[in-house]
């Protein structure tokens, strides 16, 4: 009789990676889906706690003002400026920032000054290149 031998065949160690493409292509979708819902807004880092001073050893804050009437203003130290319009103010701090680019720059509101108002600024900030804004609080008496 005749005997017929098997052939061995070799071990194949490659990983199937078929579900992990679907997994991946699911997950792109659901990203896809979600990215335009959690892109828009303003961000803002509010703090955790009570509000705090500026530290002593802090270069004088630009702060940008909104009055009750919805006009803007750039306070600098001790001066203050005339009323002016969004865009000029944004080229004023990017020329105070020039020359100093580590001073802090805080939004001061008032009480009854239109939510709108404050976001619009604080926008036109972000626009011309400020890297973060403070909100400016009056102390509880």
């Amino acid at each position: 009789m005749q005997s017929y031998q098997r052939k061995r065949r070799k071990r194949v160690a490659d990983i199937n990676v078929v579900p992990y493409i679907d997994v991946m292509l699911v997950l792109l979708i659901i990203f896809m889906a979600t990215a335009p819902v959690i892109t828009q807004g303003v961000k803002v880092d509010l703090p955790q706690a009570e509000a705090e001073l500026l530290p002593d050893d802090s270069e004088t804050p630009l702060v940008t003002s909104v009055d009750a009437e919805g006009r803007y203003f750039l306070d600098v130290g001790e001066t203050r400026d005339e009323a002016v319009d969004l865009l000029a103010l944004a080229e004023m701090v990017q020329q105070k920032l020039a020359t100093n680019p580590k001073a802090p720059v805080v939004v001061q509101g008032d009480a009854n000054v239109r939510y709108d108002a404050v976001i619009q600024l604080m926008a036109t900030l972000k626009a011309a290149g400020v890297p973060s804004v403070g909100l400016m609080t009056q102390p509880e008496q």
